[in-house]
């Protein structure tokens, strides 16, 4: 009796090469973006500490630390968006630095996009770039509506 050869999945599985993208081609509900972007400003919107709704202190659910919360502007030569940094991230959104954002996606705060990177995604620091940020073409200041087609 003759055994097929089954093709072990570790050895056609490749990597795929990322697919970078401007800022301009961001939609609401999306995922999975990567970019290249420069910081415009950052601004800390919250560090929270003590008591939390459960009426346990935040430090024994984080040790470490308090979270820290930063709405940053960032954007190409495209558009821009407010990014919203989370912990580490906050410190690498310094005014003027390139970042790339690996496996971003975007929220809805209040009808209006903003960029994120949750534990799926990287965000790294890299060599500056030659491009401006378009701050006219704000992809945040749009307000988005959510309507329900009934067919």
């Amino acid at each position: 009796m003759a055994t097929a050869a089954v093709p072990s999945t570790a050895a056609t599985t490749e990597k795929k090469k990322p697919v970078f993208v401007k800022v301009d081609s961001l939609k609401p509900g999306t995922h999975g973006h990567n970019l290249t972007v420069k910081v415009v400003h950052s601004n800390t919107v919250k560090a929270t500490g003590g008591a939390n709704r459960g009426g346990r202190s935040s430090a024994s659910l984080n040790p470490r630390g308090p979270a820290r919360l930063a709405e940053c502007l960032v954007g190409d030569d495209t558009g821009s968006i407010l990014f919203t940094a989370r912990n580490e991230q906050v410190d690498m959104m310094k005014p003027d630095a390139t970042v790339i954002l690996r496996n971003a996606k975007i929220d809805m705060f209040k009808g209006s996009m903003r960029l994120a990177v949750d534990k799926w995604g990287r965000v790294e620091v890299t060599e500056p770039a030659d491009f401006g940020v378009n701050e006219e073409n704000n992809l945040s200041l749009v307000e988005y509506e959510l309507v329900n087609v009934e067919e």
